[in-house]
């Protein structure tokens, strides 16, 4: 497990430490089988991941899609964000996970 995050890391654990995002109690580097999360809420069952430059090379693409096809299997919705878009745009990023939190929070619809 890293003890060090990136910039873009630290960045987006400043956001989700904050509310309304603290009440989903995001933790940082969580072991999910062979795989480890950046950021998870067990409670929304929803992980967020921060793909860096290294996540454009064709055997980290195909290592993620397997992690996310794990996590899913398992019952997460798995979010990735770029750098750039946690630097270019975190209110939008900020806009997406809330997004993801409601659709976890919203009541079921009825039957006909």
């Amino acid at each position: 497990m890293r003890k060090h995050m990136s910039p873009p890391e630290a960045k987006l654990w400043n956001l989700l430490r904050r509310e309304p995002f603290d009440t989903f109690h995001f933790r940082r580097q969580v072991p999910m089988g062979p795989y480890y999360g950046d950021f998870v809420s067990h409670r929304a069952r929803l992980v967020i991941e921060v793909d860096g430059a290294s996540h454009t090379a064709d055997s980290a693409i195909a290592h993620d899609a397997r992690r996310t096809t794990y996590l899913e299997a398992h019952g997460y919705r798995v979010r990735r964000f770029t750098t750039l878009d946690i630097f270019g745009s975190l209110d939008g990023v900020a806009a997406t996970i809330l997004a993801e939190l409601e659709i976890e929070q919203s009541p079921p619809i009825p039957p006909p």
